[in-house]
This record gives C-alpha cells, structure tokens and sequence, in this order.
C-alpha cells in the first residue's frame, strides 16, 4: 500500500468528505459534534484493544484509522496544520519537564 502524507490523507479525506455531504467548510460542520465523534471513536479504539482485537472488522487498526481520519477532517475544515502543530508540540516538549513523583502520585 502507498505510504501518504498527512496532507495528502487530509486531501483525500476532505474529497470525500464532500461527496458524502459530511461537510469540508466551517460553517458546514457542528465541531462540538466532530470533537464528541473523535471521542466516539478513540473509545472504540480502547474497547478493541481491551479485547486484544488488533485487525479486522471493528479491531484496534481500525477504530485508530478512523481517528486520525476524524481528526484530519475536522483539522482540514478549519485550515489547521496537523504536521505543524505536531512538530510545534514536539519541539515544546523538547525542553518541558515533567514531575513524574506528582504525576504518579496523581495516578495511583
């Protein structure tokens, strides 16, 4: 399979996004709406992985494609640059300390 760039699935998403009606311009979309189905799905995904369904029909790859393809669609409605936004966080997070006492104390 051809490997992509977040562009190019951003391209083809939003192609289709048109033809399926689902909308490819801001005031077409509810966003509240498409952030909860971004939700919708990284749950999902969870559900799959909890049940160590990986592949196939509702599997963890899956319900994972359908969040980024979510994401993607909501971000080319709104003219976000995904990649520039991932590497803008990457780079804060270069120098960002993280308290790992506080945070496992958090989560225990």
């Amino acid at each position: 399979m051809e490997k992509l760039t977040l562009e190019q699935l951003s391209t083809l998403i939003l192609e289709q996004a048109k033809e399926k009606g689902f909308g490819t311009k801001p005031e077409e979309i509810n966003v509240a709406e498409k952030i909860a189905l971004i939700h919708s799905e990284v749950s999902e995904a969870f559900d799959a992985y909890r049940h160590k369904n990986m592949q196939g029909a509702h599997g963890f790859q899956e319900e994972m494609g359908d969040v980024l393809q979510r994401i993607l669609h909501l971000c080319g409605v709104l003219n976000v640059d995904v990649g520039e936004a991932i590497l803008e966080k990457l780079e804060y997070n270069k120098a960002r300390k993280w308290d790992w006492e506080k945070i496992n104390e958090q989560h225990s």
